[in-house]
């Protein structure tokens, strides 16, 4: 069977095209731009051309997207979008037409004679087989694994940054391990937008879904020396959000989550002393722009171990990190844990995944 593994963030999109025939390591691993940078770039070209811009498609990830979007509009050019596009910006509609985006139907699209129509998409499977077939390479996955992070629509007048974290907490609340961020596409909470637009563009694929933090430390216990801890300190240090879970065995002791780019090695490596100690104050967090921490139970002494593409912050820490590499690729750890996830969502696919991965 062939399993399409996707982990979308904020500056790369990193894929796994698994094939249970063959090892890991002879696997398709690719490391791509994230589709939000690909947007941007599509941007500040129209901008150069002093084009109107009109989006279309599924709502995505923002981040470069958004900057080059805010942009445009500054230069006095036009933009207009369909509802689910300009979701990507903003899940409250009226704070993105404030900005100067002018909402659309999807039939008015074609209405237009001139400008440049950009379709958003965190996904994109079109022009990914289509690359891949330049080197002979089907792309006719059985299943379709993607990690994404989704905010949520927050309530009226309560922040997205706190909404995720405290809808985090409740998702622990119901089940204590990692698990809890993974779905399948008919189980997706209603209020993750993002990822229910990974569902719509899917289509007719099964579909197992996750958050990335918590997928690339899943990831990580593919590595055989994390594999020896049973207590663990796993942090990911993506290129813009950190998240950290103490663990004993499956089960989550406490996390805390922040912005990669507000965090220095000494204030990282005190939130991770906080987190072991069991004594680490969400408010603080939240006061430095960060999403919170939750603490569960204290758990010892853990093994400490990070990955991610910002894990040079702790590269030289006091705290003499290990970093992982599962099956010798760091940055497909959120790849190895969306296979992860497979096996727990879709258990008719077990064992020939878990046989596959032990030829590696």
């Amino acid at each position: 069977m062939q399993i399409l593994c996707l982990d979308i963030g904020s500056t790369t999109q990193d894929i796994l095209l698994f094939d249970t025939d063959q090892s890991v390591e002879n696997a398709v691993q690719l490391i791509l731009p994230s589709t939000t940078i690909l947007i941007a770039r599509r941007i500040e070209a129209a901008t150069k051309q002093g084009d109107t811009i009109i989006l279309t498609g599924e709502t995505m990830g923002g981040g470069a997207s958004t900057l080059a979007i805010r942009r445009h509009l500054e230069s006095g050019l036009k933009v207009y979008a369909t509802e689910n596009a300009a979701r990507s910006f903003r899940d409250n509609l009226e704070e993105v037409t404030s900005w100067g985006i002018q909402l659309i139907s999807t039939a008015e699209v074609t209405q237009f004679k001139s400008g440049t129509i950009i379709q958003l998409a965190d996904v994109e499977l079109e022009r990914l087989e289509q690359a891949l077939s330049s080197w002979n390479i089907a792309l006719n996955p059985d299943v379709v694994a993607a990690a994404v992070l989704d905010h949520g629509v927050a309530p009226p007048g309560e922040s997205d940054r706190l909404w995720r974290f405290k809808y985090l907490e409740q998702l622990l609340q119901a089940n204590g391990t990692l698990e809890a961020f993974m779905f399948s596409e008919t189980a997706i909470p209603r209020h993750f937008t993002r990822m229910q637009a990974v569902a719509r563009t899917i289509k007719d694929t099964p579909l197992v879904i996750m958050d990335t933090g918590a997928a690339a430390v899943l990831g990580s216990s593919f590595d055989h020396t994390v594999a020896l801890h049973d207590n663990r300190l796993a942090v990911n240090l993506g290129n813009s959000h950190t998240i950290a879970f103490n663990l004993s065995g499956s089960r989550v002791l406490g996390l805390f989550e922040h912005h990669t780019a507000l965090l220095s090695q000494a204030r990282l490596e005190n939130l991770l002393l906080g987190t072991i100690a069991g004594n680490l104050k969400q408010q603080d967090i939240r006061e430095e722009g960060g999403h919170g921490s939750l603490i569960i139970e204290k758990g010892g002494e853990p093994f400490i171990t990070v990955t991610g593409p910002r894990r040079s912050l702790l590269a030289h820490s006091m705290l003499n990190p290990y970093l992982a590499a599962p099956f010798g690729s760091m940055m497909l750890t959120g790849c190895f844990g969306l296979l992860k996830a497979v096996t727990i969502k879709l258990p008719q696919w077990r064992d020939e995944i878990e046989k596959a991965l032990l030829r590696s």
